[in-house]
């Protein structure tokens, strides 16, 4: 473990170097030991001689000590590599003031017992805390801590202060135990405050409990000591000011180890450390003095995804607490730091570097964004200005409209010069001026926020965190919700509660922002694509010369035809299947453009991906070229010239010719820059020419340049204009030259940006690409990543051009023009770009710029310097020679006489995507394959097997990683008898997560009763399961036919149907306590092989009635499954996801599914202390239904990358006893399985060979719905051909574990447990190893003439695999000590939870016996209790099933439900609360009913006030939900089933529903309906204000006008009234008659025919009747198609008011 304390000093036990005593007269008691005299000695000559003695004493200290403070030793140009994914925070925050009374310690307790009730939302580094409690482990916890005011009155009993304390200030240090580091790091810190003129007044010793901390906590506690400074003449701003100078000059020179800075302020002081919520009230004894009194506190839980003790780390920090993760860190660092070349403001003058950088790469992202608004403060910006300006809301129209209102054009104006801190936040705010908070754009971060009748404001992570014996229902005043964006803010002077539209408008109204917008700003004009009657010379000649250019980019028949083409015409993405089984790029003996050597990086767990297509309108494409000049100007500072000081505003990156052309004469001062060289000088020319190129860029930077174009037109021509005089008509100079080639578009941009960066000029010029080697939405997002701002794909374009002209082209194009085909790619590629951007949860392009969010596989360390720093990078192999020979393979394809050849007629067949046995690359799962596996597993003969073995292991192309390793032993070998059974190693094979629905009926039992019959288990994916395959089998006749499952064949009696693993994804179709229950072991689908970060969908062809009725949905309709972003969106979410399924199923095992990509190691440990029991890491190769082909192709990693990271980081966390690790991705013989084991896995995962082993063909139809062999279809004629039997599969897993035990037995082992974590095992392969018939690729290639290079490339030869096997032996004693330590225990607990004393009643256990009877219980309930009723409907529907209970368990709480309240609540249980609910009520329910409504004795409105929080009803099935308030966002999201009455809700009402009802009414956000498929949705709008719809379903909206729709509607309210008593239902329904006409009805497509929706001749008569209704604000005479209005979306608001009022009354 690292060590912090000086070699030369004796590490001392706490207790000895910790000072408890608050006073020198208590310590003069007792004994004192050494620290603590030295302690007392520093602090007592500061006190003694002030400054000047102080300085005076430091000076002499530093002349006779060795020892100094550990010095930073690096300055990273941009976020490190190994930092990516690497500290995430995802947390439990709140606050608390009342400044209408005076200071009291009453207050601070408040603050610590609410900071107590966020228990549940931080961690530990040995788990969550009730496992710590029952199984042992680290209890140290990740982070809590308090800000408040300085309380001056308990300091002074220590410190001699002034009178005046407004020109005082503390500091909270945290120092070095080593007492040479620490009065080192002291005197640097006396000597800077000194200068900007303090007085040092002296130090305290801050008393502490040192017993309290658990292992890791107390192994890294700091020293921690307060400093107290005064000035004799500066206060207020300017006295922060100061502080801020001093303390950065000191604290960038000193590591963290040496100081670290908690708070240096006037005004405010932290309290923080790795503590637990409880234990920072005992740690801290200032926090229990009564002296201690505040009017304002700020706390935080932190839930850290890393578990290495750090600190500083901890919240709040000096300005804010974050509950949330910064999605685009590595892009905000990267730019601050770009910008930081071009940063200046008056306070700080020709001393600006001194606190530059203000970003510090040893942060965590919450860390670094309270820097980064640190520095905005200092430059006379206000807390609230600064974070408006960091973390902006969406605030575009819903049709993308600006408005002209102060604060829209302070975003818009800000917009352009500062990319957002984009991510899932709520972030509570104070700097001792306001204290306010703020949620991100997306309002993916609970927020609650409380008024009190005497003054009090809380906001916080959850509602209940004020204990109701205190804070009685009387007293509260409202009771709201923060709304997407939006901010609420406590003047700290006047007491004043400053609502969202207010202080937005006061901090938009200090600039004259929208005259500087009309000044500053210029938006490009709309420029038409090229027609093909266009006489441009330039596209011209490029169109005559196509194919010979795009053999000179790379381009492939399959490009273009299956890529630019499919594109053109459809304007989406094409789509494919069956994942990527061709080799990586690095191990490719196929020259691959640059691109494919890049990966992209995606959300999972410690952030969540983004809805591109559903919450679009958080959404933006649009980019900003120019000069940005100096971000801390008070005003507009980034023109050069007074001809042009625009910024010019572009509608997406993509720039066709036109368009660029226009840009070029926009009056922005251009230069266009060659990206291609000399390649006669050799491979080495390349470098130079980057370098060259890099020079080149900066020069004309300095030069006044302010658009740079890196262009590969051949001969660097300009595109002309329309008018002659403008073109070049020399078309014929425009030819490829054979010995200039061009340097990748990719590297090139990439080493532009970093060098730029490096020579502060990054941000003074926009960097635009002109490419021909660009052509995929991929290619795109790279250099987009890597710091273009636009893209100019003109040879795509001119293919498209070209191709329209041919018959077929046009054809194909199906009567659209070449202009709307050209628009349809564009189009296709934004859409991309967006899926892109919104896997890792990015909302805005501008913070996607320059991010470089993705991961590289096989090239060199030195390439990766030059232009991709910061880029995670794995296998190191390719130099910039190697680079230039793939370059020049393709040049030879368009200059074949290099090689005495001919010009090809067309383009080559690469195989990327499609196999051809006798040409393009090599695919694993091929027809040979398929062929031998099926002899093996039909006929059970070991030699067929050998056959299919030897054509996977031998004699074929090197695909993946672990190819190229073998297996070493020192150990003679044993024989096969003495080694472990094949069933046995069976036990530990599951298969994937391959859903009913995308796979047929057929094929989806006999997996699972193949899997069954061998001990393994089969997965269930996301579409449910028929309750029937819950029962074993036992009506089997001789034939193996059997009349429950007629459909099979080759049965047994005895045989199980059922999946052992139940899935849980994103869909959550038919996921009900029953199906849990019914479950060995539950999975939560994060991410998966085929397209992470992304949701799914279920054509409507493949959801027959069978289907249907399994997913609750409606037959014929296309069923989409969401990206994973409603409950599962970050850790501590997660965490309770896990929780609820720990709840309901205690007897199941939890798996997470994770999939391979950089930082994956420190998500699984956030995993693992989420209380998951299984991690799964799946590879970038799995995947078996449809997938955009990007995503196929472009994302995750390879399985042996990932789980090398993971085992290396839970080893190193003391978290791999917690878990089993499973792999899979492209399993398919038992060389795998033992290469995976060696690498850390225990279990192991099959996919797609399991269908083949059952009958596939690999026929790549499965998303097209004519699977020929029935495996993936479901249709009645193709499934009656489904060849497969449970014995095929049972006899392929047979077959790989018997092939493990042969390995096992030649390297002299027995069990697979004797070789598991074993990296010592695996060695880089040689010549001679197992893989003897692997070809070699060619000799790396020397340097030399064209004509004389290789046509083959070696990429093998020097490919790093260090990180995959280890050198030496590993550590046996560690090993022993994890390996099958979870496997073979039982999962994880919830520990003590409220249910179990519901179901210990003798009542209710005779109830549920009988299954008869009524019982009613009156319980208290409190936000620690979580998934209330989970356990409960586990209990019963493991008895009865889903639909056969018969009794009826009522049970009245009084109190605040925790998360998840009535989770998966099943028929017969009435769950009723009187209080308020948090997030999650009703998921996944089934039945029953739950009911909320305010306490007695409330004194506000419940229409107008927030009752229950995000995301509720996720995926329920049925039952009924009454709540008497407001909710928030996302209500109802995949609701299939329930009836559900509210009276409000936020954004996105009724997302992704299939089936069931809901009512609002009250208020309703945006984005209504948002993929929608089925039910209904009523809400209730009497002012006639309008909703704002979805455009999915925009034309299904009506008035109620059938008399059954009408009646379900007064049904449902009067039922509401009943439950609840309601006062606005009462008042609908005295007035039902006119209260009718007054609510919309969106009935999508499906409903339509449904007597529950109004014939066309109604809805037209409903239109016509209420054609004065404004909805969309317009009001007409004339007869409008209400379906096509929208909601006025300028009205404003922060919480769930439209009328402006910030809480959500």
């Amino acid at each position: 473990m690292e060590t912090f304390l000086a070699p030369s000093q004796p590490q001392l036990p706490a207790a000895q170097l910790r000072g408890s005593a608050p006073s020198v007269s208590a310590q003069a008691q007792r004994p004192i030991d050494a620290a603590t005299q030295e302690a007392r000695r520093s602090s007592a000559l500061a006190l003694a001689l002030g400054a000047a003695g102080g300085l005076f004493v430091a000076g002499n200290r530093q002349a006779r000590r060795a020892t100094k403070a550990l010095a930073m030793k690096d300055k990273w140009d941009v976020y490190p590599a190994d930092k990516v994914e690497g500290e995430k925070d995802a947390c439990g925050v709140g606050m608390i003031a009342n400044m209408d009374k005076e200071p009291s310690h009453e207050m601070l307790e408040v603050c610590l017992r609410a900071l107590a009730c966020m228990e549940h939302r931080g961690a530990c580094s040995g788990g969550m805390d009730s496992n710590i409690q029952m199984c042992g482990g680290d209890d140290s916890g990740d982070g809590a801590g308090v800000m408040t005011q300085i309380p001056w009155e308990l300091f002074s009993c220590d410190v001699s202060l002034p009178e005046d304390k407004s020109r005082c200030a503390v500091g909270m240090l945290f120092l070095s135990k080593d007492t040479d580091v620490r009065i080192d790091a002291k005197t640097k810190l006396e000597t800077s405050l000194i200068e900007e003129g303090f007085e040092i007044l002296g130090y305290r010793i801050v008393p502490v409990d040192s017993s309290v901390l658990g292992e890791r906590s107390s192994q890294t506690e700091p020293w921690m000591e307060q400093i107290f400074v005064s000035h004799p003449t500066a206060s207020g701003q300017e006295m922060d000011g100061l502080l801020y100078i001093a303390r950065k000059r000191v604290e960038d020179r000193l590591s963290y180890d040496s100081l670290y800075v908690t708070s240096l302020s006037p005004k405010t002081i932290v309290y923080k450390g790795m503590l637990k919520s409880a234990a920072i009230v005992k740690y801290y004894k200032d926090l229990q003095n009564p002296r201690y009194k505040v009017q304002y506190a700020l706390w935080h839980r932190r839930f850290s995804t890393n578990t290495m003790p750090r600190w500083p780390l901890a919240q709040p920090f000096r300005l804010v607490g974050h509950n949330g993760e910064i999605n685009t860190i590595q892009g905000n660092y990267n730019w601050t730091k770009a910008r930081s070349g071009s940063f200046e403001h008056p306070n700080f003058g020709y001393r600006m570097r001194e606190v530059l950088p203000p970003c510090r790469a040893e942060n965590s992202d919450s860390g670094n964004l309270d820097c980064y608004v640190e520095l905005m403060l200092r430059c006379n910006r206000e807390i609230p200005e600064a974070l408006m300006m960091v973390v902006p809301e969406a605030y575009k129209d819903a049709d993308g409209g600006v408005g002209e209102d102060d604060t829209t054009q302070f975003y818009e104006y800000w917009g352009a010069l500062q990319e957002p801190w984009d991510g899932p936040a709520l972030i509570a705010f104070c700097d001792g001026e306001y204290m306010g908070a703020t949620l991100d754009r997306n309002g993916l971060r609970p927020a609650r926020y409380f008024t009190l009748h005497d003054g009090t404001a809380v906001v916080s992570s959850e509602a209940g965190i004020l204990e109701s014996g205190l804070f009685p229902a009387e007293m509260f005043k409202s009771k709201g919700r923060l709304g997407p964006g939006k901010m609420v803010a406590i003047d700290l002077h006047t007491g004043q509660l400053v609502e969202n539209d207010e202080i937005k408008s006061k901090m938009a109204a200090k600039k004259p922002y929208s005259s500087w917008n009309k000044v500053f700003r210029e938006e490009s004009d709309a420029v038409p694509f090229l027609g093909n009657d266009h006489t441009l010379a330039v596209p011209k000649a490029i169109e005559d010369n196509l194919m010979q250019l795009q053999f000179d980019m790379g381009y492939t028949i399959e490009d273009v035809e299956m890529v630019i083409e499919a594109m053109a015409q459809t304007a989406k993405e094409p789509t494919f299947c069956m994942g990527n089984d061709k080799p990586l790029a690095i191990v490719s003996n196929r020259a691959h453009v640059l691109y494919d050597y890049f990966t992209q990086r995606f959300a999972q767990v410690t952030n969540p991906a983004i809805d591109p297509y559903r919450e679009s309108l958080v959404m933006s494409v649009e980019v900003y070229l120019g000069r940005q000049g100096n971000l801390l100007a008070e005003g507009p500072t980034y023109f050069q010239n007074q001809a042009n000081n625009r910024l010019l505003k572009v509608d997406s990156p993509f720039l066709h010719e036109q368009q660029l052309y226009a840009i070029k004469n926009s009056g922005l001062l251009t230069v266009q820059l060659s990206c291609r060289y000399d390649y006669s000088k050799g491979p080495g020319a390349l470098e130079k020419a980057v370098s060259d190129l890099c020079y080149e860029a900066s020069n004309a930077i300095r030069n006044g340049a302010e658009l740079v174009i890196l262009s590969d037109v051949p001969r660097n021509a300009s595109f002309g204009d329309v008018d002659a005089h403008t073109d070049i008509t020399d078309a014929s100079s425009l030819g490829l030259e054979e010995n200039k080639i061009v340097i990748p578009p990719l590297l090139a941009v990439g080493a532009v940006h970093h060098y730029l960066i490096k020579q502060g000029l990054r941000t003074q010029a926009s960097i635009v690409v002109s490419t021909g080697q660009c052509w995929s939405t991929h290619h795109f997002a790279c250099l987009v990543g890597y710091g273009a701002s636009a893209v100019c794909p003109y040879l795509a374009l001119a293919h498209i051009r070209k191709w329209h002209s041919t018959k077929q082209g046009a054809a194909k194009a199906d009567g659209q023009t070449v202009e709307e085909c050209q628009e349809n790619y564009k189009k296709a590629i934004n859409a991309g770009l967006k899926k892109i951007m919104s896997k890792m949860g990015i909302s805005v392009l501008e913070s996607y710029r320059g991010a470089q969010i993705f991961q590289c596989i096989g090239l060199d360390k030195k390439v990766i310097d030059a232009a991709f720093k910061g880029t995670p990078s794995t296998a190191e192999a390719l130099t910039f020679k190697d680079i230039a020979n793939e370059t020049m393979m393709f040049h030879r394809r368009a200059f074949p006489e290099l090689e005495s050849e001919k010009m090809a007629a067309k383009l080559e067949f690469a195989g990327w995507y499609k196999y051809l046995k006798s040409k393009g690359e090599f695919h694993l799962n091929n027809p040979d394959m398929s062929r031998a596996l099926h002899q093996a597993v039909r006929k059970k003969q070991p030699l067929a097997y050998e056959e299919y073995r030897r054509q996977i292991m031998d004699g074929r192309p090197i695909t993946a990683l672990r190819d190229l390793l073998e297996f070493k032993s020192d150990l003679q070998p044993v024989p096969l008898s003495e080694v472990e059974d094949a069933v046995s190693i069976c036990s530990r094979f599951v298969t994937g997560g391959m859903s009913l629905g995308a796979l047929s009926r057929e094929a989806h039992e006999v997996i699972a009763l193949g899997m069954n019959r061998v001990g393994g288990m089969s997965n269930s994916g996301e579409g449910g399961e028929d309750p029937l395959r819950f029962k074993v089998i036992e009506d089997v006749d001789s034939e193996g036919n059997s009349v429950s499952f007629p459909h099979l064949n080759g049965l047994k009696n005895g045989d199980l149907a059922s999946s052992a693993t139940k899935q849980i994804a994103s869909g959550r179709f038919g996921v009900t306590a029953a199906y849990l229950r019914s479950a060995k072991q539950l999975e939560i689908k994060i991410a998966q092989g085929a397209k992470p970060g992304e949701g799914g969908q279920l054509p409507g062809p493949k959801v027959d009635d069978y289907i249907a009725s399994l997913r609750n949905s409606v037959p014929g309709v296309e069923l989409i499954s969401p990206p994973p972003h409603h409950d599962i969106y970050s850790i501590e979410d997660l965490a309770q996801l896990i929780f609820d399924l720990h709840q309901v199923c205690p007897e199941a095992k939890v798996s997470v599914k994770l999939v391979a990509s950089a930082g994956i190691g420190t998500i699984a440990a956030g995993v693992a202390k989420a209380n998951a029991d299984v991690i799964q890491i799946s590879g970038h190769d799995g995947g078996t239904g449809a997938s955009p082909l990007s995503s196929i192709m472009h994302a995750g990693g390879p399985w042996e990358q990932g789980l090398s990271e993971v085992q290396k980081v839970l080893e190193e966390n003391g978290l791999r006893n917690r878990v089993t690790l499973r792999v899979d991705g492209g399993m398919k013989t038992g060389w795998d399985i033992v290469v995976g084991a060696m690498m850390g896995a225990e279990e192991f995962g099959f996919g797609s060979i399991a269908m083949i082993a059952e009958g596939c063909i690999m026929a790549r139809v499965c998303h097209m719905n004519r699977c020929p062999v029935g495996v993936a279809t479901q249709r009645e004629d193709l499934r009656k051909k489904f060849p497969g039997t449970p014995e095929h599969v049972a006899n392929f897993m047979l077959f790989v574990a018997e092939e493990v035990r042969t390995i096992i037995a030649a390297l002299g082992y027995r069990t697979l447990d004797e070789i598991i974590g074993r990296r010592d095992l695996l060695t880089p392969r040689t010549d001679s190893g197992v893989r003897t018939n692997v070809p070699q690729p060619a000799v790396a290639s020397q340097g030399g003439q064209p004509r004389g290079a290789p046509k083959k490339l070696a990429k093998t030869d020097r490919v790093d695999l260090s990180s995959f096997f280890a050198s030496g032996k590993v550590d046996e004693e560690l090993r022993s000590g994890w390996v099958g330590a979870k496997r073979n225990t039982p999962a994880h607990s919830n520990g003590p939870v409220l249910d179990d004393d519901v179901l210990a009643d003798a009542e209710v256990v005779k109830m549920i016996e009988t299954n008869s009877g009524v019982v009613e219980k009156d319980l208290e309930v409190t936000n620690i209790d979580r998934s209330v009723g989970g356990r409960i409907a586990g209990t019963i529907a493991a008895k009865h099933g889903d639909y056969g209970f018969e009794g009826e368990l009522k049970l009245n709480f009084k109190g605040s439900a925790g998360q998840s309240f009535g989770v998966f609540n099943t028929k017969g249980v009435h769950l009723r609360v009187s209080g308020e609910c948090n997030d999650y009520v009703g998921k996944s329910m089934n039945g029953g009913s739950i009911v909320c409504l305010p306490p007695d004795g409330s004194t506000f409105e419940a229409v107008d006030n927030v009752i229950a929080g995000n995301t509720c009803l996720y995926g329920a099935t049925g039952g009924e939900l009454f709540l008497n308030g407001r909710v928030g966002e996302r209500f109802g999201v995949r609701n299939a089933g329930c009836n559900a009455v509210i009276e409000g809700s936020g954004d996105h009402l009724g997302e992704y529903m299939t089936n069931g009802v809901i009512i609002a009414l009250g208020r309703v956000g945006r984005n209504i309906a948002a993929g929608m498929s089925g039910g209904l949705l009523y809400m209730y709008d009497p002012e006639e204000q309008g909703v704002q719809m979805n455009d999915d379903n925009k034309n299904n909206l009506f008035r109620v006008t059938s008399a059954a729709g009408e009646e379900q509607l007064r049904g449902l309210i009067q039922k509401h009234h009943d439950h609840t008593g309601s006062p606005r239902a009462a008042a609908i329904l005295k007035d039902w008659s006119t209260a009718v006409g007054r609510f919309w009805q969106v009935a999508p497509a499906s409903m339509q025919q449904s007597e529950l929706v109004g014939t066309a001749d109604e809805a037209a008569a409903s239109v016509a009747k209420t054609s004065s209704v404004a909805v969309g604000a317009q009001t007409s005479s004339e007869p409008q198609d209400l379906s096509s209005l929208l909601m006025n979306p300028k009205s404003k608001g922060w919480g769930d008011t439209a009328t402006g009022s910030a809480i959500s009354p």
